[in-house]
């Protein structure tokens, strides 16, 4: 008997007592599973997992959120920002940086000349440190936050933090363009050697902004 065969034996076996007629739709499945953890403090458990991702979380209120993102894009040496359409003007209040608007003509060669971007979030999961963009306007589309080598993405705390991917699941539209993103782009080759920025950003830098 090949290995076909016997997988396929099994499973007959398995259906053994489904009627013929029956299709997967007409049984529904149980989904009684835990939608999350529960735990104690969900910002401080982002955070955490944002850190073990080489993310740089900094944290801000409203009236010292410009100065921050002025002095994360200094540091970087930052001369040109991407800015999506949405984002709140005061954000970069404070930067010199020049602005380069998400428009429909900026593409990815175009991009790459560009130092860094600075986007809002859909929705950040505590349980596995990851940031949901969903191409909101203050989003913008997924290609800026791809090619620049530098995001500062700034999360709204609590409101915008859930504790686990169930819950941010019912929070997205899926038909939206999301991108979910866990720490820096990376990647390992065959030896186990970290490579950052092969697929996106070398650098992220998250901002918990206390609402």
């Amino acid at each position: 008997m090949s290995s076909r065969d016997l997988v396929l034996g099994r499973i007959r076996r398995a259906l053994a007592d489904v009627p013929r007629g029956e299709r997967p739709d007409d049984v529904p499945v149980p989904r009684d599973y835990l939608a999350t953890h529960s735990p104690a403090d969900a910002v401080e458990l982002l955070a955490e997992n944002l850190a073990d991702y080489r993310a740089v979380v900094h944290r801000a209120d409203a009236a010292g959120l410009p100065g921050l993102v002025a002095r994360l894009l200094a540091a970087r040496d930052a001369e040109t920002v991407v800015v999506p359409p949405g984002l709140p003007e005061e954000w970069l209040a404070a930067t010199t940086a020049a602005r380069v608007a998400d428009t429909a003509d900026l593409t990815p060669r175009r991009l790459d000349a560009v130092d860094s971007v600075v986007t809002g979030c859909a929705v950040a999961v505590a349980e596995t440190g990851t940031l949901v963009l969903d191409g909101s306007p203050d989003q913008g589309r997924r290609r800026i936050t791809l090619v620049p080598d530098h995001h500062v993405c700034v999360v709204r705390v609590p409101g915008q933090v859930v504790d686990s991917v169930p819950q941010a699941l019912a929070r997205l539209v899926p038909t939206r363009p999301l991108t979910w993103i866990s720490g820096p782009s990376a990647t390992s080759d065959i030896e186990l050697d970290r490579v950052e920025g092969v697929h996106g950003p070398r650098t992220l830098e998250v901002v918990l902004l206390r609402e």
